[in-house]
């Protein structure tokens, strides 16, 4: 992990982190929280945005993972959006952050294999005079399904005024249709061109995780890279260092 906190951090930049955590489960089959919370500590984001997370489920043991993480992190405020009831708790995903979550939404998606939403979460980072709106989502499954998906996206926030980053598992590559469609209201940062692939952590084949903000007048991306993490979940982390202009 290469990239590490900053000595300080500048006013109206923010760190923002976009994990597939897979449920705390890690390449070797075993469920860590300690594990999975010890990647997002050493990144210090302002927020992240975790997909695939179960809320006291039996697989993993009753847990609410969600606030676990939330302290495990060290990022008090959360919340999470639960896709769908799971093994007697609910699976979904959820957001943490250092600074309250000032107001929160889980809006549904167009259903398919499994039911899906986009959890929002408007947020005051304390390194940036602005409000953002940080919105997760975990597209799927087949690319019908997500681009009926990414276009209900669109609408549900087409008329927010504030700056929009869309975070998550996309379940798609730069340039297929679902990309294409977002990429026309947000903005896809390039990755380093030896740093792109996500999925799956131990040698990743694609890449299908992503951060993307808009409006591009408003955010630079200084940093935008995907993390060496290759046994806490399937997916490897992605990072994004923004500086709000």
């Amino acid at each position: 992990m290469s990239l590490g906190p900053p000595c300080t951090h500048a006013q109206d930049t923010v760190r923002v982190l976009s994990y597939n955590i897979r449920h705390g489960t890690g390449m070797d089959g075993r469920v860590d929280l300690e594990r999975t919370a010890a990647v997002i500590r050493a990144l210090a984001p302002d927020v992240v945005l975790l997909q695939e997370v179960d809320s006291c489920t039996a697989r993993t043991g009753g847990v609410d993972q969600a606030a676990l993480l939330a302290e495990l992190s060290e990022l008090p405020h959360y919340a999470f959006g639960r896709f769908m009831e799971y093994e007697g708790g609910a699976y979904g995903m959820a957001i943490l952050s250092a600074t309250p979550v000032l107001e929160q939404w889980n809006h549904e998606l167009p259903g398919g294999t499994e039911p899906r939403s986009a959890l929002a979460a408007r947020i005051r980072p304390s390194s940036s005079r602005s409000e953002l709106v940080f919105v997760g989502i975990h597209l799927y499954r087949n690319e019908a399904e997500r681009f009926e998906q990414a276009r209900r996206v669109i609408d549900i926030f087409g008329e927010e005024t504030a700056p929009v980053l869309l975070v998550g598992d996309f379940n798609s590559q730069p340039g297929d249709a679902v990309m294409r469609l977002l990429g026309g209201k947000w903005k896809l940062p390039s990755k380093p061109p030896d740093d792109r692939r996500t999925w799956p952590a131990d040698a990743p084949r694609v890449e299908i995780d992503h951060a993307m903000y808009r409006p591009e007048e408003s955010i630079e991306a200084i940093a935008y890279r995907v993390i060496d993490e290759r046994v806490a979940s399937d997916h490897r982390p992605v990072f994004l260092l923004i500086t709000l202009r």
